[in-house]
C-alpha cells in the first residue's frame, strides 16, 4: 500500500468509508450484491504486540495477516495467498477504498492518527476478494483507474461495481495498551474515532518519560469476522456462523 496522494473520487470514498454510509458501502452508485442460499461468516481472534505480526488461514489458499508495518506505527489487515510470491497488492486493498489514503486497514498512527484515535476507530469494515480471479479483475481494473488523473468515469464505474460486490469483513478491538499522543485531534480521525471510551484499553507511560504528538500502540488483540460466499471452502481453524447471502 503506497502512501501518496489520488484523485477526487478516491477522496470521496475515503470519507464514505470512514464515516461508516452503511454496512454495504455502494461506490460510484453501484448497488450491492444480493446473493441467495446459506453463506457461512467466519470468526478469528488474535493479538500482537507491537513489531510481531499474524498470519491465519481462511481457506480457498488464502490468509488474512496484520502484518507490522516497518516504521513502527502500527499494522495493515491484509488478505494474501499463503506462500508463493507476495502480488504488488492484496485482495483487501484493492477492494477497501480509498487507495492510498486513510484507510480501515491501518490500523496505525499514520495519517495523523494519535493511538488512541486508531484504537477509537472501532469497529473497521472492509472488503476483500475471494479468490484469485476476483483479484484479477480488481487489478485489472485498478491499473486502468491509475493509468490517468482523473480516471475515466466508465473506468471508475466498473471498479465501483466490482469492490461494491465484494464480500465484507470486519475487524473489532477487543483491548488495547498504548502510550496516548500528545497533539490535537486531526479532523479526519474525529470522522471514525468515536468509540475509545467504550474500547477497553490500558494507558502506558512513555519509556522515555517524554510524550510524543501520535504516541504508540503497544499492543491490541481483535476478533475479525468475514463474510464467506455461496461455495468458500473455509479451513478447518475457523469458527464458522451459518447466514443468509446477502
Amino acid at each position: 500500500m503506497r502512501v501518496r496522494g489520488r484523485a477526487v473520487w478516491t477522496l470521496m470514498m475515503g470519507v464514505l468509508v470512514m464515516m461508516g454510509v452503511g454496512e454495504h458501502l455502494c461506490l460510484g452508485g453501484a448497488l450491492p450484491a444480493k446473493g441467495v442460499g446459506p453463506c457461512q461468516r467466519a470468526v478469528l481472534e488474535g493479538s500482537v504486540h507491537a513489531g510481531e505480526g499474524f498470519a491465519r488461514p481462511i481457506g480457498e489458499g488464502l490468509q488474512v495477516m496484520l502484518e507490522p508495518l516497518g516504521w513502527g506505527s502500527g499494522w495493515l489487515l491484509r488478505v494474501l495467498p499463503v506462500g508463493g510470491p507476495r502480488p504488488a497488492h492484496d485482495y483487501a486493498e484493492l477492494a477497501t477504498p480509498p487507495y492510498a489514503s486513510v484507510s480501515p486497514l491501518l490500523i496505525s498512527t499514520d495519517f495523523s492518527f494519535r493511538a488512541q484515535d486508531a484504537v477509537a476507530w472501532n469497529p473497521r469494515h472492509f472488503r476483500f476478494a475471494a479468490n484469485g480471479r476476483e483479484f484479477e479483475g480488481m487489478q485489472v481494473l485498478y491499473e486502468r483507474f491509475q493509468r490517468s488523473s482523473p480516471p475515466p468515469v466508465g473506468v471508475e464505474n466498473e471498479l465501483a461495481e466490482v469492490v461494491s460486490r465484494a464480500p465484507e469483513g470486519v475487524l473489532l478491538i477487543l483491548d488495547a495498551s498504548l502510550v496516548p499522543g500528545t497533539a490535537n485531534q486531526a479532523k479526519m480521525a474525529a470522522a471514525v474515532a468515536s468509540h475509545f471510551s467504550t474500547t477497553a484499553h490500558t494507558v502506558e507511560e512513555p519509556a522515555t518519560g517524554k510524550g510524543s504528538a501520535l504516541g504508540r500502540l503497544t499492543w491490541i488483540r481483535f476478533r475479525i469476522s468475514l463474510d464467506l460466499p455461496r461455495g468458500f471452502k473455509a479451513d478447518r481453524s475457523l469458527t464458522l456462523l451459518s447466514q443468509a447471502c446477502r
